[in-house]
């Protein structure tokens, strides 16, 4: 039997394949876990605590204050720093895309920023914007602007010079015509720029509280780390990974959509 269309252009699934993928799904989840226990067992819980131990404890934390208090201020800074990236880089890949010589220049100068270890310029941070939260933020906005601008600018000089052309003829201004036209049409290449920025801007303000806050899970890690706490570690990096991984399937579905609309 033939899948049934559940809206115009888009086939619905059928029950069948949904089984096929949920088993997919708990066969790589399944595999991970016993990867852990294996971990946990040879290392005799100093390097990384089993599952049922991490679960244990885990539950025992998100019950304290100071665990929500230390979320909350990761969210916070991640929430600022994506934000910035976001904008910044939008605004510098638009511009940048509409400029060939500009971005000639700028392309492999992004390109380059980008490959440096950012932990290297942790120094020059700190003298900049001292310790807190503006120094997580810019960690967080170093590691975030460079990719949804380079997207963004690639998405931009790869579009049909008709879509141009069209809007000149039009008389379209310059903001319409970002919005109206340069927008819509690079938004596959923006969302996967938004995605890749989003993770990396999660990293960067998890380095900025490692090494210039005292709130915040990455300030959580380092405490456990530094006191052997080896249940408390473990825990906080099982929060960072599940909503990282939660946040980035959500990214993709809406990639994949905008795509498939596109």
């Amino acid at each position: 039997m033939s899948d049934i269309a559940a809206v115009p252009g888009a086939p619905a699934v059928s029950p069948r394949r949904l089984v096929g993928r949920a088993f997919e799904v708990l066969a790589v989840v399944g595999s991970l876990v016993l990867l852990w226990q294996a971990a946990g067992v040879w290392t005799h819980g100093i390097a990384i605590t089993p599952p049922l131990p991490t679960l244990a404890y885990l539950s025992a934390l998100v019950l304290t204050g100071m665990f929500w208090e230390h979320l909350a201020a990761t969210a916070g800074a991640f929430a600022l720093a994506f934000g910035l990236s976001a904008v910044i880089g939008l605004g510098l890949g638009l511009v940048l895309g509409l400029r060939r010589f500009a971005a000639e220049v700028t392309e492999p100068i992004l390109a380059g920023f980008y490959t440096i270890p950012k932990v290297t310029l942790y120094p020059v941070v700190l003298m900049v914007f001292g310790l807190g939260l503006s120094a997580k933020v810019a960690f967080g906005v170093m590691h975030g602007l460079v990719p949804v601008t380079l997207f963004t600018l690639g998405a931009v000089r790869t579009l049909p010079p008709v879509l141009m052309r069209a809007a000149r003829s039009m008389g379209l201004s310059f903001r319409d015509t970002m919005w109206a036209v340069l927008v819509p049409a690079c938004l596959p290449e923006i969302v996967n720029g938004l995605r890749i920025g989003f993770s990396l801007s999660l990293l960067g303000v998890l380095i900025g509280e490692m090494f210039s806050s005292q709130r915040g899970l990455g300030f959580l890690l380092v405490n456990g780390l530094a006191q052997h706490n080896v249940p408390l570690s473990t825990s906080v990096v099982l929060v960072i990974i599940v909503c990282a991984v939660l946040a980035n399937t959500a990214m993709l579905r809406v990639g994949r959509r905008v795509t498939r609309l596109g």
